[in-house]
């Protein structure tokens, strides 16, 4: 079978692989219909984080079931299934308390010795804890699936985000990154309650994707700027709840600084510049609150998957260009060089 495998920065590649097989009986493959580019994966791509030579890449796929293991009783050969991005045994005491991602068997695709996402077919470990059924109809949909790719990642993070932050109805929050986490973090704050929302994003392509998931306002502005725009917008007080998406220093001190006293930021930038930003002063001064941290999609896609499918919520306007497996190479690149907002990949 062929995937996506990455040499080194600026280098991926599409080569033949060994075949996606069942090797232990809690097993299952499955034949990708879509996958997608995350931006996480430009860390790697980058060379910021480090990936052995052929290593394989990318997390968010949506297929059918090809085979199944022995012991495999959720799923069966021929359903249309989503994938979050960590696979998780659905049983220990972590995945029972719905933290998935801290699942002692689990593991995220493309780590070393696993199926990439971004590949024809992918070997699910754990399968009875990791996938979710989908309607088989849906497939013949494609705004459908592709709302329902998203589930895997992107939506699922949004909505982590803005739990962590406490977003509650009738409140103000902020959103710190236009990229597609941020803007699905605007979907889940709608969704959520919020009754006025404050994307910060510099990208007229994205911000209009932000006022048309629901942001009421757009900060264009960065750094000090940014801080004193939105404490315009809130009368001097700042959002009830912040949303923080990028993963760098300067977000996250933009994010702490425009919270409101007693409020909170929902941090899931993955961190690519340390921590400086973390004033804990400041925190402990105004009463803010910060939490977040790897999304656990597998416990949300259930309730957000329903919103999807009765069409409340529809995050596909993320996805704003598409490739073929032979595509990749370029799709990384597009979104490196921010052409491209995210990019999905067809089979």
């Amino acid at each position: 079978m062929r995937a996506t495998v990455i040499h080194g920065p600026n280098d991926i590649r599409v080569e033949e692989v060994p075949d996606a097989a069942v090797r232990t009986p809690t097993d299952a493959v499955v034949r990708t219909v879509l996958a997608c580019i995350c931006g996480s994966d430009l860390w790697a791509y980058r060379g910021v984080a480090k990936r052995q030579p052929g290593q394989r890449i990318g997390h968010e796929f949506l297929g059918v079931v090809e085979a199944v293991g022995a012991e495999v009783g959720s799923v069966r050969v021929g359903d249309l299934v989503v994938a979050p991005f960590v696979w998780s045994d659905g049983t220990c005491d972590f995945c029972r308390e719905g933290l998935h991602t801290s699942c002692p068997d689990g593991g995220f695709w493309g780590s070393v010795g696993s199926d990439g996402g971004q590949g024809e077919a992918v070997r699910v470990p754990h399968a009875d804890g990791t996938l979710v059924k989908l309607p088989n109809e849906a497939a013949g949909d494609q705004r459908l699936l592709t709302a329902l790719l998203a589930l895997s990642d992107v939506l699922a993070t949004g909505h982590h985000a803005a739990l962590a932050a406490r977003v509650r109805p009738g409140a103000t929050v902020a959103v710190v990154g236009d990229g597609a986490v941020g803007l699905c973090g605007v979907l889940a704050a709608k969704r959520l309650g919020a009754e006025r929302v404050i994307a910060l994003g510099r990208h007229a392509a994205r911000t209009d994707i932000a006022r048309s998931f629901g942001a009421t306002d757009v900060v264009a502005e960065r750094g000090e700027a940014a801080i004193a725009a939105v404490r315009e917008l809130t009368r001097g007080y700042g959002a009830h709840a912040v949303l923080e998406a990028v993963g760098t220093e300067d977000s996250m001190r933009t994010a702490i600084s425009i919270a409101r006293d007693g409020g909170a930021v929902g941090y899931v930038g993955v961190p690519h510049g340390g921590s400086a930003g973390v004033d804990i002063q400041q925190m402990f001064d105004r009463n803010v609150a910060v939490a977040g941290g790897v999304a656990p999609a597998r416990a949300y896609i259930p309730e957000l998957l329903a919103d999807v499918l009765n069409g409340t919520v529809d995050p596909s306007p993320v996805f704003d260009r598409s490739v073929t497996l032979d595509g990749v190479p370029e799709g990384y690149r597009a979104m490196d060089e921010r052409t491209a907002l995210k990019v999905r990949i067809t089979f």
